[in-house]
């Protein structure tokens, strides 16, 4: 059956209309996020290192346990509870900076680029 598009205009009630622009509306949006916004400069950022993961992790630990010994303070916690959670960030954080250590370590003992020609010349 055809129905010619005047009449189809009478047809639909405005709540249809209202919900046909909404999607015609989302549907752009979409395809102009997708195609058209530019990146953050934070993505195309290198990568962290490991070292500054676990420097970070360390940080984050020493905050928890700022924040744990002020809740205990508060009456938060009770003692067994706060010396268990306590005993179980203090490892963690041993954890973190022996990691740490090692990483610091290898990097030292990596040569940083060629030998100098005067060691080359006398072995």
């Amino acid at each position: 059956m055809y129905i010619p598009v005047t009449s189809l205009a009478a047809a639909l009630p405005s709540a249809d209309w209202a919900m046909l622009g909404a999607c015609v509306a989302l549907g752009l949006a979409t395809l102009l996020f997708i195609f058209y916004i530019q990146p953050d400069a934070s993505d195309l950022a290198p990568h962290r290192s490991k070292l500054d993961q676990l420097l970070e992790r360390r940080d984050t630990i020493y905050d928890n346990l700022r924040d744990l010994r002020f809740e205990f303070r508060a009456g938060k916690y009770s003692e067994s509870d706060f010396e268990a959670m306590k005993s179980a960030l203090e490892v963690e954080a041993a954890q973190v900076l022996a990691e740490i250590d090692q990483v610091t370590e290898s990097q030292m003992r990596r040569p940083r680029g060629p030998k100098p020609a005067a060691d080359r010349g006398s072995r």
